[in-house]
This record gives structure tokens, C-alpha cells and sequence, in this order.
């Protein structure tokens, strides 16, 4: 069987950046098992699969090469950037069921694509030794004054927060070790940052999810928003500075990359997390599969 996929880079900050995704915006027919044929043989960290639903605008399923998962960011802006871009929704607000729930979406007049994650949810913090044996560094490479600690906004990761700038960009982690801690502590894997930005930005991030087939991701959707979540939680970004947060991934892979992120604020407490970006290098391919 044959089936038409879309490609695209989402949050580029240049015509060589960004993070690529496949997306199938007719999936009705497809079963779970041909899904994950299709997305491996697109090879993307994610591909995302369009269906109708009964309860929202859209329903988008997403898969890794290795297995689904409940939302992706960076596929999700793909998936609607996509739909308006090839003139099947306008401007305004729209809303995709997916595993991590029915989220909204909105599409701005300027061409960025911003969507709702879910509210964020605090897990456990963990030791410094288990987490910098994995990345081949010191202890005293991780910050001190706020914790590496499991975040989720629909996907769990582990937020680690490294010194320097160039510390985090000559980590070479051991991917086995990742692995295992992530498979441990039923996560994802790792969103390390730090506040040293090449561009005064919020702050600098990698992404590590080798559990899921994921060596390293260039732009991650759902792990900025739950940093973004962090940063305000501990201080680190005041009330008065949640809108317009610009998260830098993506430069140690020579993908440069810039997402977006707003916080809406109620009482103190984050009422919703909006995460955006665009897409370029806009493509379309046949993707040959084995039906079930």
C-alpha cells in the first residue's frame, strides 16, 4: 500500500533548522500497526496521523519510530500549520483530541500555530549523581538553587538545569544510561537547559529520548512547555515576564531552532500553557507500507 505523507521543519530559525515531522492528514483508514509502519519508515522523531473525531475539530495520533505517544509538541504545530497552509482552516481557534486530552489550538493571523498543553503536573525531584553519571559530567555542573525534577504538560520529562552554556553543549551522554533512568522513572527523557543563552533567550535546551528511539531532538514542543511551567514555579521567570518566552534548541546539532511558549496566570497558578512556532521546507512523499 501506498500513502501520502507531508514533511515539514517545525520552529526553524533558519531554512537548515528546526525539527521535522511527517504528517498524514488523511488517516481515517489506518490501524494502529500500519501507523507505526508509516512512521518508521519516515524515520522523523515524530509522525503525527489526522482523523476525524466526534469530540473535537480533529483527532491526531502521534508515533515515533519506536511506539505512540500522547501529544507532541512540535507535530502538532506541523499538523495545523500544514491545514492552514494548505488553505483547509483560517485563522482562529480550533481544538485536536488526542491522547493527553481534547487541547486547544490557535492559529494566528501571523502564521504561528500555538497550542494548549495541559496544566502542568509536578512529580518527584532526583539526585544529582544518578542523573550526571548519565551525562558524562559533574555534579557540580548541575545548578544548585532549583532541582532536576519530573515535569509534564502532557508528556513526563526529567528538567535538569546545567550551569553553563558550554557545558551543556559538550555533554556526549550515554545513551544506555538514559535509557534505563528514563524507563525507570516512566518518562519520556531528558530536557536539560540552562539560563546562559546564545541570543537572550529564556533559556538553552537539549533533548535526549533514546528510549524512544530519539538519540537527540532539535525542537521540543511539550518539553518547553513544561519547562516553561518550572521556570515559573521556581522564580526563575517572574509573573510580569510569561508571555513570550523563546526557548534556543536544536545549535549542537546544527538545527537551530527557537519555540515559543506563553503562560496564562490566575491567582498565581498556571490556568494554561500555550507553546508555538511555524513550519518551512514544506513537502509532500509517497510512503510505500504493509497492510494489516
Amino acid at each position: 500500500m501506498e500513502i501520502e505523507v507531508y514533511t515539514l521543519d517545525v520552529f526553524a530559525v533558519t531554512a537548515n533548522g528546526g525539527n521535522p515531522a511527517g504528517v498524514v492528514l488523511d488517516a481515517d483508514c489506518l490501524s494502529a500497526d500500519e501507523m507505526q509502519k508509516i512512521a518508521k519508515k519516515v524515520g522523523f522523531s515524530e509522525t503525527a496521523f489526522v482523523q476525524s473525531s466526534d469530540n473535537a475539530d480533529y483527532k491526531v495520533i502521534f508515533f515515533t519510530p519506536d511506539g505512540e505517544v500522547d501529544l507532541c509538541g512540535h507535530a502538532t504545530v506541523a499538523v495545523f500549520y500544514l491545514l492552514a497552509n494548505n488553505g483547509i482552516i483560517e485563522v482562529g481557534d480550533y481544538t485536536q483530541e488526542t491522547k493527553a486530552g481534547i487541547l486547544k489550538v490557535e492559529c494566528r493571523d501571523d502564521g504561528i500555530i500555538y497550542m494548549n498543553q495541559c496544566k502542568p503536573e509536578f512529580y518527584e525531584t532526583l539526585d544529582k549523581k544518578e542523573i550526571a553519571d548519565t551525562l558524562n559530567i559533574e555534579e557540580a555542573d548541575i545548578m544548585d538553587n532549583i532541582p532536576i525534577q519530573i515535569v509534564s504538560t502532557g508528556l513526563k520529562d526529567i528538567l535538569i538545569p546545567i550551569k553553563s552554556l558550554k557545558t551543556l553543549s559538550d555533554i556526549k551522554p550515554n545513551f544506555d544510561k538514559i535509557s534505563h533512568v528514563s524507563k525507570k522513572y516512566d518518562v519520556i527523557g531528558y530536557h536539560i537547559f540552562t539560563l546562559e543563552t546564545k541570543y537572550n533567550s529564556t533559556a538553552h535546551c537539549r533533548n535526549f529520548a533514546p528510549l524512544y528511539d530519539i538519540p537527540e531532538e532539535a525542537a521540543t514542543g511539550t518539553s518547553n512547555g513544561a519547562l516553561s511551567c518550572y521556570l515559573y514555579k521556581y522564580g526563575v521567570v517572574p509573573e510580569k515576564n510569561i508571555k513570550n518566552l523563546v526557548f534556543e534548541q536544536g545549535y549542537s546539532m546544527e538545527k537551530p531552532s527557537n519555540i515559543l511558549a506563553d503562560l496564562i496566570i490566575y491567582n498565581h497558578e498556571i490556568i494554561a500553557v500555550k507553546v508555538g512556532g511555524a513550519g518551512l521546507n514544506i513537502e509532500k512523499k509517497k510512503v510505500t507500507y504493509s497492510p494489516t
